[in-house]
């Protein structure tokens, strides 16, 4: 029997049960101290940012099934893992998404309209990563684990830069990569380790278990937890409950100050769940059974921390005041997603080069000329 999957046996941080209850276990002792720089205020945010990309998420959903997106990964069930760790990033931190980390990118200040100008085909990056307003976070990589290694080479040059180690907690900076259980199967996630661990890197990978790899299963794609894989290579690994926005956040927090201190890299795996489709031209009723899936939807991660929140004495108005601006971010997506216009065919010649070249003007000229040779000017 393969223990990558879900199982109970495998040591795992937990702070929150499925039930809503505040109830460390004893993997969580290490961890425990980082929650303590969370104020209620903090809490509540991190209720609102999973609310509002649960919102967000069923909308784009909504626009891809209407024809409005060519695509759209759902991020539906994963929203804890990653409103935590991109909580504990600091302003500093460069992350380096894979394709769903939607919210991760919204709370670093990428607007949300730039996702789906992704997804919908009219741009070819989406953001522009350099941009301050964007907070560090490099681009979607749909290239399956291509990401951990830009992640790891951007550590490299944190080393060599020397913003690392320093003591200087404006300064010091780390990498914080996402990426998924199908992915660390590959071969560009192995290289990244070896390399992050032969060069010290200061960074994190946050591995999001949500037990699909499209229709492969997780345990066929490893016989023993995933996070193993990464502490033969020698990384600092762990694994998570997560659904636990708690034990997102305070693993991440620990691990992200122990790369910025210079300590060297680690991963974190946070065992998760799909519950949508891998991407809306997935159909998962065609391999994962309805009893699996309303096991996990029981343990809904928005809904565990709302009945934390409420033990502490969150009022109903709080409740109703995230439900409103939840509702105002996705009719907002709606409104912006059916003004956007495609770009016209200068797109392509753009950003082939960072600076103008006289092929790439040549060859605009060219189709400009061979289009208004057509019968109605275009092709």
């Amino acid at each position: 029997m393969s223990r990558s999957g879900d199982d109970p046996t495998v040591p795992s941080v937990q702070f929150i049960d499925a039930a809503g209850t505040f109830a460390p276990n004893e993997h969580a002792e290490r961890y425990q101290p980082f929650l303590d720089r969370l104020t209620e205020t903090d809490l509540q945010q991190f209720y609102r940012d999973m609310a509002n990309v649960r919102a967000f998420d069923i909308e784009a959903t909504n626009l891809q099934r209407q024809g409005q997106m060519a695509l759209w990964p759902p991020s539906h069930g994963q929203e804890a893992a990653q409103v935590g760790s991109a909580r504990a990033a600091r302003a500093q931190d460069h992350i380096f998404p894979s394709y769903r980390e939607h919210v991760v990118a919204m709370i670093r200040g990428v607007d949300p309209i730039d996702i789906v100008r992704l997804m919908r085909g009219n741009t070819h990056g989406g953001w522009d990563p350099a941009d301050p307003s964007n907070g560090n976070v490099h681009l979607y990589t749909l290239v399956l684990a291509a990401q951990t290694l830009h992640a790891t080479g951007y550590a490299m040059g944190l080393n060599f830069d020397k913003a690392v180690g320093t003591g200087d907690s404006e300064r010091d900076t780390a990498v914080l990569v996402y990426f998924g259980d199908g992915s660390s199967s590959e071969g560009d996630a192995n290289e990244a380790y070896i390399y992050a661990a032969s060069y010290q890197t200061p960074q994190v990978f946050f591995l999001q278990n949500n037990q699909w790899a499209i229709s492969v299963p997780v345990s066929r794609q490893a016989r023993e937890p995933l996070y193993q894989r990464a502490a033969g290579f020698g990384l600092d690994s762990v694994r998570i409950d997560g659904n636990d926005v708690l034990a997102s956040y305070a693993t991440a927090a620990k691990h992200l100050d122990d790369a910025r201190a210079g300590r060297g890299p680690s991963l974190i795996e946070a065992m998760t769940y799909r519950v949508g489709a891998h991407t809306t031209s997935d159909d998962p009723t065609k391999y994962r059974t309805d009893d699996e899936l309303q096991s996990w939807i029981a343990r809904d991660p928005i809904v565990r921390f709302k009945t934390y929140l409420q033990g502490l004495g969150a009022s109903d108005a709080f409740f109703a005041e995230v439900d409103e601006e939840a509702a105002a971010l996705a009719e907002d997506t709606r409104v912006r997603t059916l003004a956007l216009e495609a770009p016209g065919p200068e797109l392509m010649f753009e950003g082939v080069y960072s600076e103008p070249h006289p092929l790439m003007v040549e060859q605009q000229a060219w189709l400009e000329r061979y289009e208004a040779s057509l019968e109605g000017g275009n092709a």
